[in-house]
């Protein structure tokens, strides 16, 4: 559970890498430079964890690519004490750089083991949700809804209409929407009937899953 000088002077050297990829939201970044990624990451890696690249972790799950984790946070565009609901709680680590942001951020889970993992771990590293939920990520979480903002960290092969319902008008999804590869794809909701959508680009996530066992 060390967080060293050496560790944080590789977390600024990855701040400047995303910030030479394009990354421009200060708050972020400094999320970025403040969570400790190697934490989260099994101990053979740890000498990789402020590399900017996607690992392994338990369940057949990955870390995401810390360029993937702070472009969907920059698209989210959140604010102190926006409600958040983030699908697929991983090992963490997005989570935590949402909470460092101060959100009110509900977490939901599909594999018990990082589930479990997840929900002793985040809190004894000092980073509070409001609730992380071990259940299916297609359904949402409607007895929360509707929320500010809601961020899928997993390829969907489809947006799920449960998620859309949940958003607040004014409110954004970020969710990366494809079957072998996704395309990072916003959306805002004008309306209780209408949404403006965006992609940008490219990304590859591991599969959301569904159906909690």
């Amino acid at each position: 559970m060390i967080d060293s000088f050496k560790h944080k002077g590789l977390r600024q050297k990855l701040v400047d890498v995303l910030v030479e990829k394009g990354i421009s939201n200060e708050a972020v970044l400094d999320a970025i430079g403040k969570v400790p990624r190697h934490l989260f990451m099994d101990s053979s890696f740890l000498d990789h964890a402020y590399q900017d690249k996607a690992f392994p972790i338990a369940a057949n799950q990955t870390i995401s690519q810390p360029y993937t984790v702070a472009f969907q946070t920059e698209l989210l565009e959140v604010e102190p004490k926006h409600k958040v609901l983030e699908i697929g709680t991983g090992s963490g680590y997005q989570a935590a750089v949402l909470c460092l942001l101060g959100v009110e951020l509900y977490s939901i889970e599909r594999q018990s083991e990082l589930f479990k993992k997840a929900s002793i771990f985040l809190p004894k590293i000092g980073y509070v949700a409001k609730r992380l939920i071990f259940g299916d990520g297609y359904q949402g979480l409607e007895e929360e809804a509707p929320f500010d903002r809601i961020l899928v960290t997993a390829g969907a092969p489809f947006v799920p209409k449960a998620l859309l319902a949940q958003l607040k008008v004014g409110g954004r999804l970020v969710i990366p929407v494809g079957e072998k590869e996704q395309i990072m794809t916003l959306y805002v909701r004008t309306s209780t009937k209408a949404f403006e959508k965006q992609e940008f680009g490219q990304f590859k996530f591991v599969p959301m899953l569904e159906d909690k066992s």
